[in-house]
């Protein structure tokens, strides 16, 4: 059994994030990280940064990480998975560049990185890989040897982030009243990205309408329905929406709005609705802001029952299938046979980032993929 739990050869594991202000003196700083380099002026960086001032200027992503932290820590522990694990951000602090000086100084030569997002974009992966390079030539500028880096691939599908949408999705249900319970609609969120973002994320095979990253949320949203149905009995009609736009509004970006969705539910009859942002890993800013505060209020306005269902968060299933996913790619490196574990039709991702994948308008270096600088 040992040696089924062997990360070898990895020796730590990097929690990457967004980030998120602690407090309101740090919400325009934050803001002024996630646009630097868009001439965003402060001015305007205080309208968008109501939204946190909202909630006291504090995201709730911090703490939501610290937490997955420690589950991770206590499921690698309980199953005897030596790994230490460590977290940066791309935002705010822990950043990056910090917790990866501090892991050459710990001795960590090969890194694999959790990034809090489960699917193919290039916000939700590229974006990151990016961020890793940056921070590697860095630390090389620094005279520091960098380590080996490399990615968990994509774990939409994985069992143990599926499973616990499916009972957040049952215990919202439960919770609407009876009288309309049975004829509520799911309607799956995500964040909106653009349409040519959209169409160009994951391998260039997968290019084309909404790409890999459309194709993976409605596989989720189908697995998440057909499990409802088999425990309620109920085939419940749903669809996939999005929510977050931002951006210049001449931009197409993925639609309906979730909100536009809720009025177009209501005008054709809808009962209730029960919204599950299957595309956040946790409760941050989006999901509160968005879905608990200005979806629910245009709900009220309609008079239309709504219910938000929980995200996972850091449920101990979900830091199980990390643990098997460090396992999984431990095993790949190692040349040993290994079944990936996935749901719906698509089947697990790939380990390596390929040549074209998910690409950013002006190329830059990524770390952690085909066709990254750092081997």
């Amino acid at each position: 059994m040992r040696d089924a739990l062997d990360a070898t050869p990895y020796d730590a594991l990097l929690l990457l994030s967004f980030g998120g202000p602690e407090g309101p003196d740090d919400v325009v700083p934050f803001l002024e990280n996630v646009t630097r380099g868009r001439g965003i002026p402060k001015e305007r960086l205080k309208e968008v940064g109501q939204h946190y001032f909202l909630f006291g200027g504090v995201s709730p992503i911090n703490d939501q990480n610290r937490a997955l932290l420690d589950a991770l820590r206590k499921d690698f522990a309980d199953h005897g998975l030596d790994l230490p694990v460590y977290w940066g951000n791309r935002n705010w602090a822990p950043y990056l560049t910090d917790t990866l000086r501090e892991m050459v100084a710990d001795g960590r030569r090969r890194v694999l990185v959790l990034a809090t997002s489960a699917y193919a974009s290039y916000s939700g992966c590229r974006q990151y890989r990016e961020n890793l390079a940056d921070s590697l030539a860095a630390l090389e500028a620094e005279g520091l040897e960098p380590p080996r880096i490399d990615k968990l691939r994509h774990y939409f599908n994985h069992p143990g982030f599926v499973q616990p949408v499916i009972d957040g999705v049952l215990r919202s249900l439960a919770d609407l009243p009876e009288d309309v319970r049975d004829g509520a609609h799911i309607a799956f969120t995500t964040h909106s990205i653009p349409t040519a973002a959209a169409d160009t994320s994951g391998p260039v095979e997968d290019h084309g309408d909404g790409g890999a990253y459309v194709a993976e949320h409605l596989d989720v949203a189908r697995v998440v329905a057909d499990a409802v149905r088999e425990r309620t009995g109920v085939d419940h009609p749903w669809q996939l929406v999005y929510q977050s736009r931002s951006g210049a509004p001449h931009i197409p970006w993925l639609e309906p709005d979730i909100c536009d969705h809720l009025e177009e539910r209501y005008a054709a009859g809808a009962p209730a609705v029960v919204m599950a942002p299957i595309g956040f890993v946790s409760d941050h800013m989006e999901v509160l802001y968005d879905l608990d505060t200005e979806a629910t209020a245009k709900a009220g306005e309609l008079g239309l029952p709504v219910r938000r269902s929980a995200t996972v968060g850091a449920d101990p299933r979900f830091a199980a299938a990390i643990r098997e996913l460090v396992l999984e790619r431990a095993a790949v490196e190692s040349g040993r046979a290994v079944t990936p574990c996935a749901l719906g039709a698509l089947g697990a991702s790939h380990h390596l980032c390929p040549v074209g994948c998910c690409p950013s308008r002006a190329p830059r270096p990524a770390a952690a993929g085909a066709d990254s600088p750092y081997a």
